[in-house]
């Protein structure tokens, strides 16, 4: 097909769910319960931290910007998923498309530069514990989140203006459930050749760079755990880095996957399912993973529901 004058209106068909039709109402039910989990779930641990003076410390701060992303993510994403389950047409605009992959790529890339920050932090606070306070303080723990914020947007204004400049067809099939690089490289009419090489350029640094980072740092903090004498400061300094590690393993896994491995091959169907891990599933799993695995925030929880529940004299 021979890309179309762009000033025509583009629109996208979503097919990421029509193999299945009978499951429609499902897959909106899921989605939507998926979505008021992420926010409830998000929207707590950020008022729980920012209640707690006892948890103004970098961790958390740290914990506040995963939470926020987690928020952006999911909101950038699912309500037009749900708009289009709803929808007999299973349409969207360009416009529409544009806006959903500017956020959400933004969302991501920060997210993966903030959990090697949060490494970072447990690598500090275990390996050089007496200059925690000089090295993470709280005009550098700010300074860090605003690079990382900055660095996000600056990656998702680079891959949305490259992606304007492609032509697209009129009409669009996408194999997906929302508009994210790798979907619309595949769709558009036009040569690809230098947004792949500025999405793999994207991928080096910020998923397998800032992962190999994150290795690094748990190598450092898995050595030094290993020498400590005593059993439950040992247990200690493990459950501090368990919850971290485990949402590591689930979100830089699957945008390694969806983004690195299309360069090589093509498989829409495990497309969809690891953009689900870490676009839907680890946004909603984030807030279970740090309260039930710290006490700090479990601590937290039964201090901040104790002065609700308490009647005032």
């Amino acid at each position: 097909m021979e890309g179309h004058n762009q000033s025509l209106p583009i629109m996208f068909y979503m097919i990421g769910f029509s193999n299945h039709p009978d499951l429609q109402p499902l897959f909106f039910a899921l989605f939507l319960v998926i979505y008021v989990a992420a926010l409830l779930g998000n929207s707590l641990i950020t008022t729980i931290i920012a209640n707690d003076s006892r948890l103004h410390t970098p961790m958390y701060f740290f914990l506040i910007n995963l939470s926020i992303l987690d928020i952006c993510c999911t909101t950038a994403a699912i309500p037009m998923v749900l708009q289009i389950l709803l929808s007999m047409e299973k349409t969207i605009p360009f416009s529409e498309c544009i806006i959903q992959l500017c956020i959400f790529t933004s969302a991501l890339s920060t997210e993966l530069m903030l959990l090697t920050l949060m490494g970072f932090d447990r690598y500090v606070a275990i390996c050089i514990p007496l200059h925690y306070s000089t090295i993470m303080s709280k005009r550098t723990c700010i300074l860090l989140a605003a690079v990382v914020w900055i660095l996000g947007f600056i990656n998702s204004f680079l891959q949305t203006e490259l992606i304007l400049k492609l032509t697209f067809c009129q009409h669009n099939i996408l194999d997906h459930f929302f508009c994210e690089i790798p979907s619309l490289l595949n769709v558009a009419c036009s040569d690809t050749f230098i947004n792949n090489v500025v999405v793999i350029v994207a991928d080096i640094f910020f998923g397998m760079g800032c992962f190999l980072l994150t290795v690094i740092s748990y190598t450092y903090i898995i050595s030094a755990i290993l020498r400590i004498r005593s059993a439950d400061k040992k247990k200690k300094a493990f459950s501090t880095c368990a919850s971290h590690l485990t949402v590591v393993t689930l979100y830089f896994g699957g945008v390694i996957y969806t983004y690195v491995r299309p360069a090589f091959s093509n498989n829409p169907e495990a497309d969809k399912v690891m953009s689900a891990v870490y676009a839907f599933v680890s946004p909603v799993l984030n807030p279970v993973i740090y309260s039930l695995r710290n006490i700090e925030v479990i601590n937290a929880v039964k201090k901040l529901l104790g002065r609700n529940i308490t009647p005032k004299r």
